[in-house]
């Protein structure tokens, strides 16, 4: 009785509202309204995870059996302000929830058994201390959890890179070139992986993953990010 006392307190004094629409969260939701949540971009990428414009894109630059996308960005829309607030507002549970979601959908699709393990495109430690967390590691860990995969840190970036977000495409394929490296072959050789990262543009990071896990014995890459469209 006294802890729901308090949590009315606080609820009443510092009330969770949605970090996307700012209304407040009913005690039966989550970290995101589910208004805001039914109003998402999400894709058909995982319908068509084959044949699609993101396979298209990667095309040249790495292999990869299915390629999604769970939403589409758009400039100064729903996805823009997610990914802005992983990126610089702390809010790692926006992620998980993400790939509890999408997990859910590819559940649907039958694609859930496909891989053996999850693997994060890892960001530079030094980002990674100053933000606190990978939102594409806390992607997986959502998907993972939901589609009961393992998730590993299987790549590790070696050099400090310069951000991407105003680079074309050709200075992003230099950016990243030889950045990555395996951390253990043994456990990505002979095994069907799904490559997971916040957002594809060009593709540049993606694929420089995925060949450091083809280089390394993987049997199968696939890719994966929260959402998918021009620069951020």
């Amino acid at each position: 009785m006294r802890l729901l006392f308090l949590k009315d307190f606080f609820d009443l004094i510092f009330p969770r509202n949605c970090p996307l629409c700012a209304q407040t969260l009913l005690e039966s939701e989550g970290v995101i309204c589910l208004a805001c949540l039914g109003q998402l971009p999400v894709t058909s990428y995982h319908l068509r995870s084959r044949d699609n414009d993101l396979k298209s894109k990667i095309a040249g630059l790495t292999r990869a059996d299915q390629v999604m996308a769970y939403l589409k960005f758009t400039k100064s829309g729903q996805s823009q302000q997610i990914l802005h607030l992983l990126k610089y507002r702390n809010k790692p549970e926006i992620a998980r929830l993400l790939g509890k979601n999408y997990a859910a959908l590819l559940f649907q699709q039958g694609t859930s058994t496909a891989w053996d393990v999850l693997v994060p495109v890892p960001l530079h430690p030094i980002k990674h201390q100053r933000r606190g967390y990978n939102q594409s590691e806390e992607f997986a860990k959502g998907l993972g959890e939901r589609l009961a995969i393992p998730m590993e840190n299987l790549i590790n970036r070696a050099v400090f890179t310069e951000t991407q977000t105003k680079k074309s495409r050709l200075e992003r394929l230099q950016n990243v070139e030889d950045v990555f490296q395996c951390i253990s072959a043994s456990k990505v050789s002979g095994k069907s992986i799904l490559l997971v990262d916040d957002v594809i543009t060009t593709g540049a990071t993606l694929c420089a993953c995925a060949n450091v896990l083809w280089a390394n014995g993987a049997k199968n890459v696939d890719l994966v990010t929260i959402a998918a469209g021009g620069k951020i």
